[in-house]
């Protein structure tokens, strides 16, 4: 399943402190997330995690999944979907935020964060 972060690579020079520590969605990222959970028929306990692991061609990688909440999560609440993120993974993405694109080659949630120095052509992959 997921890695964990490699704690050997360097980690952003700007403090969460720095920047707003949180993560937004946008309107069409809302919908989707609404009706997945819709259709998945999940439990009220059950929040949109994003995440961040180790791997993928740049160094790290997004994580999304359907979650309950954990000690060291910051829970944000964005238009009626709940948001988990671990602290660890909120050094690596306070201050993106997520969209929902639909097009040609497909369809899926693209992350656009303020943080990554360097992304990879596939969009879930990053380097800091």
């Amino acid at each position: 399943m997921a890695e964990e972060l490699d704690r050997t690579q360097d980690t952003p020079n700007t403090s969460i402190d720095d920047m707003e520590a949180t993560v937004s969605l946008t309107p069409k990222a809302v919908e989707v997330v609404k009706r997945m959970r819709e259709r998945d028929r999940l439990a009220p306990e059950q929040a949109l995690r994003v995440g961040v692991v180790g791997g993928g061609c740049s160094g790290f990688q997004y994580a999304l999944s359907f979650d309950s909440r954990k000690d060291d999560d910051t829970v944000l609440e964005v238009d009626g979907v709940q948001v988990l993120v671990d602290r660890n993974s909120l050094i690596y993405i306070a201050g993106t935020t997520l969209d929902y694109v639909e097009g040609l080659h497909g369809a899926g949630f693209r992350f656009s964060n303020p943080r990554a120095s360097r992304t990879c052509g596939c969009g879930s992959s990053f380097s800091v």
